[in-house]
């Protein structure tokens, strides 16, 4: 059997460096020759591409999914702890009526850097029209107002003037559009529990300029709450000199469980504390659920992918018997052959996890205006507020995780390329020229 000139040059090498060191350049050379795509071998070199796509597109649809959920928590979290109380301080003997003695005591204690006393309430909010939707109406005095930055700062019509003056209350932007109202509109809120009469409880009905338009970014506060000033609040819910609860905002939120026995003494008489984990423990259990389950669909497609390179390297083992029967004879070791088809499948995970990762990093710098440009495409709105709660998509990478989804890619590349190479290392010369 008349000898290729490849094999010619790998008999040249062999003969300089007889006993080569492993995966030295004779073995680099065999396996970038296998590589490389030769006309009769065009359907081995379709599936080492469909390998190495498979492999990039999983890798980087994990990285940018992993990188969205991360971002969709960290946004999530962000709002609602910015919005929302930390740590919320609820009467049980009798009510707040102490609430703004109580609210400094509380303010006092390391580690709580607000306390804000709060009349909460459902509501009827209607505007020009007759249109009408569900509010939740929060008293809030406007020095607390002023310091909730996640609200103060987000204003995106009129001021705090009228609302300092008690004369004006600022309303969401959505919920504003909902009700097709602007700065200096009247809107009507009415409220289930209002005066009594001989006839019975009627509903307490009365009309509020709007001051200001705020937008946190959350569609279900921006479509949903009205904050008032608190004495305004106390008489529209009939509770005159008392609030319903003190939200404090902590300077670390996970150190809570620390701060309990502080807050407890500082207030000085029966409280019930409820903190930011048990009032989202649901949602935000959730979403780590999602979280993982998204992880494992995922994995699935490298997996796919690596079963793909076992399958490629099968067959050019079997395409590569005569080659391998020839460099065995020529002095090439069983070890040396497993090790030059080892770096023919791993140089396809290997490529492709890089492929994939730049792809990733690609997509994830860029999520907000590639979802745009879908959403131009499409014409419909792709990660509708409405329904993911915040106004735009987040993505926020993580290292550790990143660095988790490489290894992971690269050790199912690695594993899928082992039977194929073990194969053509136990493959008998003799046997392999018979049949040739």
């Amino acid at each position: 059997m008349a000898v290729s000139a490849v094999m010619e040059q790998q008999e040249k090498v062999l003969k300089t460096s007889p006993s080569a060191r492993p995966f030295s350049g004779f073995e680099r050379l065999v396996a970038w020759r296998y590589l490389r795509a030769r006309r009769k071998e065009a359907s081995i070199s379709v599936i080492a591409g469909f390998s190495l796509v498979g492999i990039m597109l999983g890798v980087a649809a994990l990285i940018i999914v992993m990188a969205v959920m991360n971002g969709f928590r960290a946004e999530l979290f962000k709002q609602i702890l910015g919005f929302n109380g930390h740590v919320v301080v609820q009467p049980v003997d009798s009510p707040l009526n102490d609430y703004a003695t109580l609210a400094q005591r509380l303010a006092a204690v390391p580690g709580v850097t607000m306390a804000l006393p709060l009349v909460e309430g459902e509501t009827l909010a209607s505007g020009r029209g007759g249109s009408g939707t569900g509010a939740l109406v929060r008293g809030i005095r406007s020095e607390d107002l002023i310091k909730l930055k996640t609200v103060s700062d987000h204003i995106v019509d009129g001021d705090l003037v009228g609302f300092k003056a008690g004369q004006g209350v600022m309303v969401g932007s959505r919920l504003a559009r909902q009700l097709g109202l602007t700065v200096g509109d009247q809107i009507t809120l009415t409220a289930p529990d209002g005066d009594v009469t001989p006839f019975g409880v009627n509903p307490r009905v009365k009309a509020y300029p709007i001051s200001g338009i705020f937008e946190v970014g959350m569609s279900e506060y921006d479509s949903s709450v009205v904050f008032m000033p608190l004495e305004e609040s106390q008489l529209f819910f009939n509770a005159e000199g008392i609030v319903e609860k003190i939200e404090l905002f902590v300077s670390n939120p996970d150190d809570v469980d620390e701060l309990r026995p502080k807050i407890e003494a500082a207030a000085g008489r029966q409280v019930f504390l409820t903190d930011w984990r048990q009032v989202n423990e649901t949602f935000f259990s959730a979403l780590q659920v999602e979280r993982n389950t998204m992880f494992m669909i995922l994995t699935l497609i490298v997996i796919v992918a690596a079963l793909n390179i076992i399958s490629g390297l099968i067959m050019l083992v079997k395409d590569k018997g005569s080659d391998i029967a020839i460099l065995r004879t020529m002095g090439a070791t069983s070890g040396a052959i497993m090790r030059i088809f080892f770096m023919t499948g791993a140089a396809i995970g290997v490529v492709g996890t890089v492929a994939g990762v730049a792809l990733g990093v690609v997509v994830c710098l860029n999520i907000e205006s590639i979802r745009q440009f879908f959403s131009w495409i499409s014409g419909t709105v792709i990660f509708n507020p409405e329904v993911y709660f915040l106004s735009k998509l987040p993505a926020q990478m993580n290292l550790g995780e990143t660095v988790s989804v490489v290894v992971m890619a690269l050790t199912l590349s690695f594993l899928a390329t082992i039977f194929p190479a073990w194969r053509a290392s136990r493959l008998d010369p003799v046997q392999a020229l018979r049949y040739e």
